[in-house]
């Protein structure tokens, strides 16, 4: 499938999974940009991830310290070639995927840990 139809697919389900959320957890969602892109850029790799991570949070999350010099904006990165390949390239694999993958990075900007998501079965 080609990228444009997996942002499609991807961007309708993560629309979906926000309006899930509870009403005070969607606030927060909405200060999260999501990007879907094709896969990881090399710098991302260089810090070690491997080539078929499904996504990544970056920047500063909620709550915290926003002391530092150029603090970075909290974003949410889906690398949509992994989640296809994850999911068997079936659609709808595909689509509940990206909602845990989105849920699961979006636990990283609310703070929680990985066995935080564990618990709540992001994992």
């Amino acid at each position: 499938m080609d990228l444009a139809r997996l942002t499609t697919l991807a961007a309708t389900a993560v629309g979906a999974a926000q309006r899930q959320l509870p009403p005070e957890i969607r606030a927060l969602a909405r200060h999260v940009a999501v990007h879907y892109e094709a896969a990881p850029a090399p710098d991302v790799l260089a810090e070690g991830f491997e080539p078929d991570i499904l996504g990544l949070f970056t920047g500063n999350a909620h709550g915290t310290d926003l002391a530092q010099p150029d603090p970075a904006p909290p974003q949410i990165l889906l690398y949509l070639n992994s989640l296809w390949e994850f999911s068997g390239e079936d659609p709808e694999v595909f689509r509940d995927e990206v909602r845990v993958t989105y849920l699961h990075e979006l636990g990283h900007y609310l703070g929680w840990d990985e066995g935080d998501l564990a618990a709540r079965g992001l994992d």
